[in-house]
Formats: structure tokens, C-alpha cells, sequence
């Protein structure tokens, strides 16, 4: 129980979620980025889509969350479900 909470000291959680400090250090280390900063990966983040690391340019997707995967998999088939009802009224 004692490591469970120093885990949660230095992780800033006071209601399991990670405090804006944590969350910009995570943003920052240039672990959590795989392929020259295209792709977002840490186990520890619990957002589904994080900003990029340019946050101007929209967001990313955290791969290291199953959830995450699983959201852009049903958006990519909504879109290509959608393209394919349009082209074929058309």
C-alpha cells in the first residue's frame, strides 16, 4: 500500500487522474514518441486521443491504450462505411 501511494505522489493523483504537470511531462519526453514524434505511446496515459506535439495540429492517438485503437478502428470504418453509401448513390 505504502509503494501504491508514493506511485501516486510522484504521479500527482489525488483522484486517479494525473495532475496537468504530469501530464505536460509526459507530453514532453521523447520516449512516449515513436517514429520521429508520429506516433504517441505511453502505457501510463489513459487519454484516448492526447494532442500532438504540436498541439495546433490537432491530436493523435495514444497507442498504448486499447481503447484508443479501437475508437480510431470504428472511426475509420464509419468514414469508409459513409464514402461507400456515397459513391454509391452517386
Amino acid at each position: 500500500m505504502l509503494n501504491l501511494n508514493i506511485k501516486e505522489k510522484e504521479m500527482g493523483r489525488s483522484n486517479n487522474k494525473p495532475s496537468k504537470e504530469v501530464i505536460n511531462a509526459w507530453h514532453k519526453d521523447a520516449s512516449n514518441w515513436i517514429c520521429g514524434g508520429f506516433i504517441y505511446y505511453n502505457k501510463e496515459d489513459k487519454r484516448w486521443f492526447p494532442p500532438k506535439r504540436n498541439p495546433a495540429m490537432g491530436w493523435t492517438i495514444n497507442f498504448a491504450n486499447k481503447k484508443s485503437i479501437l475508437a480510431f478502428i470504428i472511426l475509420l470504418l464509419a468514414i469508409m462505411v459513409i464514402a461507400y453509401a456515397i459513391k454509391k448513390t452517386i
